[in-house]
């Protein structure tokens, strides 16, 4: 799962490394110490075998200089107050563990491996501040090899995870493309283990947010608010993709997080589904991918969340109509075997559920997706006398509950909702009206009397129509 680096990222290091820095002057202003300094040279600027060759001769010494110890303190803490300096060490210290993995897993034997860089990561909140953003490329890789060195939570790990997400989301949250793609490759690239999984979803407003939007964007979302209206922007933008300004490798790599996230299904997909309208969202994007990696993580997560959750996202999957999308695109000439699997798994998956899908099976998928349209269900008297009491009462009333949800918004560019939702809340109370107490303490009475004086015509007649049911039992005990 090997990205190449972001271009901005990549440039910045190419020029770091070009800078000259004068190590003596250094030592002599007792910014590093002669140790620190005999040990640099003897890496900087040479070969990849020599390189490794000096470091695997001495790694302990090495691990010293990182991460500090009984030997002195690290070059970080010694030259902390040199920003040219931290900035050369911060490159360096990511080429050595890259070109030297014997290295990164002494560090992660230390007792202290991150103690010298997680200060770095608050050093300024300008977003143009290279040292924030090398520390973290160092950490994220430090970290990722961290994750998969113990099949146990490190808590060294659970320490600076939620460090590294806190900043890494500030990247993605900024309306320069580059620095988006960065944050998001981070993300990538520690999402490796469960737990750090666990992490980023306890951290999802911060983390997962700005990822949700981003997708919105690339779907060509209306409402969009914040970055996702401003992706692409800048100088840095990744190559033009879809709506939005949304490039495909961007698009590519939050996909790829979502679908990393997705293998811990059965904790975030049910909260996906009722924040943030997951299935919608996806099934809008398969409908517009452009690219056979898209269509392939899109189809994966769909996959992982909705095994997950058969009860509660299958029937929205189907009332959506994602199984004919899903046969539209099995006809298609696609070569990927991942993707021909997991579309073949959640095409029979899909299958098996709709064998024994019911109408009350369709009415709770359509209202649990917060969008309603005139669907049979709605006008047919036979289904509310044979399900209206099952709709109040199973799973403590999860249906009205939503029905008031959907009532509560103004629904100024669909007001038929209105219309529809009314609707069924009339037919609830003519049913079912030992239970009006139940729906009045959800606030659908007083909700569809407000809406009696509705602009909208067909609104005014279902609201009047659900408040005759009610004024049916004004005077019964």
């Amino acid at each position: 799962m090997s990205l190449e680096p972001p271009t901005y990222l990549s440039s910045l290091q190419n020029n770091i490394r070009a800078r000259p820095i004068p190590w003596e002057g250094a030592v002599r202003a007792g910014n590093i110490t002669d140790d620190h300094l005999k040990k640099i040279k003897a890496v900087d600027k040479v070969r990849k075998d020599q390189r490794r060759q000096t470091i695997e001769g001495d790694l302990a010494a090495y691990t010293g200089l990182l991460a500090g110890g009984a030997q002195g303190k690290s070059v970080l803490d010694s030259a902390s107050r040199r920003t040219d300096i931290v900035q050369y060490i911060l490159v360096l210290a990511s080429d050595l563990i890259q070109d030297v993995p014997s290295l990164a897993s002494s560090l992660v034997s230390h007792p202290e491996p991150y103690k010298p860089f997680l200060p770095f990561l608050q050093h300024s909140t300008n977003a143009e501040d290279p040292i924030p953003l090398l520390t973290s490329t160092f950490l994220t890789a430090l970290v990722s090899h961290s994750l998969v060195a113990s099949s146990k939570p490190a808590p060294r790990d659970n320490e600076a995870l939620p460090q590294l997400y806190t900043y890494l989301s500030t990247l993605t949250k900024n309306q320069d493309s580059g620095l988006q793609d960065i944050g998001v490759q981070g993300f990538s690239e520690l999402l490796r283990t469960s737990r750090a999984r666990e992490i980023f979803w306890a951290q999802r407003q911060e983390t997962l947010a700005p990822l949700i939007d981003t997708l919105r964007a690339a779907a060509g979302a209306k409402d969009n608010v914040g970055n996702a209206s401003t992706l692409g922007s800048s100088s840095r933008s990744v190559e033009p993709g879809l709506a939005g300004g949304v490039g495909l490798q961007l698009l590519y790599r939050v996909l790829l997080v979502l679908w990393q996230l997705a293998f811990e299904g059965a904790l975030v997909g049910d909260e996906l589904q009722e924040n943030y309208e997951i299935i919608q969202l996806y099934i809008h994007l398969l409908r517009l991918s452009p690219k056979e990696k898209t269509t392939r993580l899109l189809v994966a997560t769909l996959y992982n969340l909705c095994s997950s959750n058969r009860t509660t996202l299958l029937p929205i999957a189907v009332f959506l109509r994602l199984p004919a999308l899903l046969t539209n695109l099995s006809g298609r000439h696609l070569t990927d075997p991942d993707l021909l699997e997991d579309l073949n798994a959640l095409s029979s998956m899909l299958e098996e559920y709709t064998k024994t899908q019911t109408t009350f099976d369709e009415y709770a998928a359509e209202v649990q997706t917060g969008h309603l349209r005139w669907s049979p269900p709605h006008k047919n008297p036979t289904f509310w006398k044979d399900n209206a009491r099952r709709i109040v009462e199973e799973s403590n009333g999860a249906l009205p509950k939503k029905l008031a949800e959907i009532l509560s918004k103004s629904w100024d560019n669909d007001k038929q909702v209105l219309a529809i939702a009314c609707s069924d809340v009339g037919h609830l109370v003519k049913e079912v009206p030992e239970r009006r107490g139940q729906l009045e303490r959800l606030g659908l009475k007083t909700r569809v009397m407000e809406l009696m004086v509705d602009q909208d015509e067909s609104v005014r007649w279902e609201s009047l129509h659900a408040v005759g049911e009610w004024l049916r039992y004004t005077f019964e005990g």
